[in-house]
This record gives C-alpha cells, sequence and structure tokens, in this order.
C-alpha cells in the first residue's frame, strides 16, 4: 500500500552556488559521503547529480510528510547506486529506525539546469 508520495525540482546553479559560497563544509553538511563521491566522478558535470540527490532528499521528506521537521535531515537519507546505475535510498539513524522496514522507490533525472526526483514509499505487510 502506498503510503506516500514526494517531488521536487532543484536548480541545477543552486547547488553550484552553494558549493562556491560555503565551499566543501556545504556539501558534507547536506550529502553522505557517497553521494559526494559518486558526483565527483562526473567532473565538472556533478551539480547535475549532487541537484538530483538534493531532490531526492526534499521530495523523501514530503513523501513522509514532515518536511525538513520532525527528525528529518538531509544527511539521514542518501542515494547510492546500484551496479546497474538504479539509484536507492539510504536512510541512517531516525529515518532508519522509523522507515528502515518500509519500500522506497526513487527516481532522479535531471537536465543541463535542473535535477528532479520522485519518491514513492509503500508500507510492507
Amino acid at each position: 500500500m502506498v503510503i506516500g508520495i514526494g517531488t521536487d525540482i532543484v536548480d541545477v546553479a543552486r547547488i553550484e552556488h552553494s558549493h562556491s559560497e560555503y565551499g566543501d563544509r556545504f556539501l558534507t553538511r547536506v550529502f553522505t559521503q557517497t553521494e559526494i563521491d559518486y558526483s565527483n566522478h562526473f567532473g565538472d558535470h556533478k551539480y547535475l547529480h549532487l541537484a538530483a540527490r538534493f531532490a531526492a532528499k526534499e521530495a523523501f521528506s514530503k513523501a513522509i510528510g514532515t518536511g525538513m521537521r520532525q527528525g528529518m535531515a538531509f544527511k539521514l537519507v542518501g542515494i547510492r547506486n546500484e551496479p546497474s546505475g538504479l539509484p536507492r535510498i539510504e536512510l541512517f539513524g531516525a529515518m532508519l529506525e522509523r522507515w528502515g522496514t518500509h519500500t522506497i522507490h526513487v527516481t532522479l533525472s535531471h537536465t543541463a539546469e535542473i535535477g528532479l526526483a520522485v519518491v514513492v514509499i509503500e508500507q510492507n505487510n
């Protein structure tokens, strides 16, 4: 049974600007090391991937119905990719405790200007 759906869209330039303004402190405050390493692999195009991952965190917060409150924090939600490239949500801490038994679907996309994510959460029986 679907219990939550969230979507978000992020300007790539917003992520690039934040990194430019706040440096690596911004990256390590918002993204998991897995996300940073994955995105850095794309060199000049890393901000496309970071924007999509930022959108996934926001989409997850919408799918659980809290937004960025009630224990939700950027670093407690991450994206890792299967060897096939399929993105998966990774949860940590309070988010893992609360949502770890649910099936969570995520899809990411981006253009040169925007990153997009959709998250669907299903309750397991």
